[in-house]
């Protein structure tokens, strides 16, 4: 037994050499790894795919100790001053944040080995993120299987309309699009209903029974939580604590997830063109972040790699990228340049862009 596991790690570290050495020949220009089919790119990753149990239980550590920390500090603050503890708790949102992340691997299996151990860890977060666990990795698995796909919308994704969709709507539909695409909607109105209310109940798996254990489950475990906090406290520590706490993370985590697939050179083809890699390489984008921003989200930024294979844990993408340098620079996106993609909100298949309501009238005339 020994040996075939001495055996599995020797192909592993010859897979990864491997890999390098293909990098290093397509800098000098012998060798084109552009060419290389996204579906090619699955053999490679799969060397990254096994996590470290210590590494995931430190960085569940790091990331669940600064939050109690902070959330008793900004309750402590309470009574010398509210601003103060408002201040701790927005700081105390960027470490939700990552902790949803952290349910986000476990709904992958790619936090620990031990997939009922991962189930349950996720379970626990989701009463801390207000998101029922077994939904969201439902929903979550529906998006990975079909992100990019114009024949499945709607599921686990910020639904978008083609040109020739859009101009086809009555002036009232046009609106209520807008609407939904606006900025103070999306990132404004959205994050708290969609944390505070729509998650409250297994909406697309109404019919499941699992999914609604799921979701009361939650609700139950939340309504718990929250009376105790206001029979100790009152509604202070809600108000300025609970509430600006998650709805910063929220915000932040539907800001994340809208950029990762909305950018103008995105991906989108009709159902019977579609394909699972090249939608998952092409149409996520490796959003470029300060150190301290890329710890904070769990490296979600690395995204083209997550989506190419899921089952690789967050603290193992930056090896994927140190180790091939044709991802690293594939679908680079800045903070700055992400700010424009907000303004993008029709697909056009015949550019194959994402296009503003402006850009997409110009194409009409």
């Amino acid at each position: 037994m020994g040996s075939l596991n001495l055996d599995s790690l020797i192909l592993r570290e010859l897979e990864v050499m491997q890999s390098r050495f293909m990098d290093r020949f397509s800098e000098s220009g012998d060798i084109k790894l552009e060419t290389r089919a996204p579906r090619d790119w699955v053999r490679t990753l799969s060397s990254y795919r096994d996590p470290s149990t210590v590494r995931s239980w430190f960085e569940l550590a790091v990331t669940v100790g600064p939050f109690i920390i902070l959330w008793a500090l900004a309750w402590w603050s309470l009574s010398y001053s509210y601003w103060l503890a408002f201040a701790l708790s927005m700081l105390n949102g960027a470490f939700l944040l990552r902790l949803f992340a952290i349910q986000h691997d476990c709904g992958h299996g790619s936090f620990f080995n031990n997939r009922n151990l991962s189930d349950w860890i996720g379970r626990v977060l989701g009463v801390l993120t207000l998101t029922p666990y077994d939904v969201w990795r439902r929903t979550h698995s529906i998006h990975h299987s079909s992100s990019g796909n114009l024949g499945q919308r709607g599921i686990g994704d910020v639904y978008t309309m083609t040109v020739a969709e859009y101009a086809q709507l009555t002036p009232l539909n046009r609106l209520k699009y807008r609407l939904y695409r606006h900025p103070i909607v999306l990132f404004g109105l959205a994050p708290g209903y969609l944390f505070l209310l729509k998650n409250r109940l297994p909406l697309g798996l109404m019919n499941g029974v699992k999914y609604w254990v799921s979701a009361m489950a939650t609700n139950v475990a939340l309504l718990v939580l929250v009376s105790i906090i206001m029979y100790f406290g009152g509604v202070m520590p809600i108000m300025l604590v609970f509430l600006p706490t998650t709805l910063l993370a929220a915000t932040a985590g539907v800001w994340l997830f809208y950029v990762q697939h909305q950018f103008e050179d995105t991906h989108w083809d009709a159902e019977e063109d579609w394909q699972v890699h090249d939608s998952a390489l092409k149409g996520s984008s490796h959003y470029v972040m300060p150190s301290v921003l890329q710890w904070l989200s769990a490296n979600i930024g690395i995204h083209h790699v997550h989506h190419l294979y899921a089952r690789i844990p967050f603290y193992r993408l930056p090896e994927v990228l140190r180790d091939h340098a044709e991802l690293a620079d594939g679908n680079r996106m800045t903070i700055l340049e992400s700010l424009g993609n907000s303004r993008l909100n029709l697909w056009d298949e015949k550019t194959k862009k994402l296009l503003s309501f402006s850009q997409a009238q110009t194409l009409q005339e």
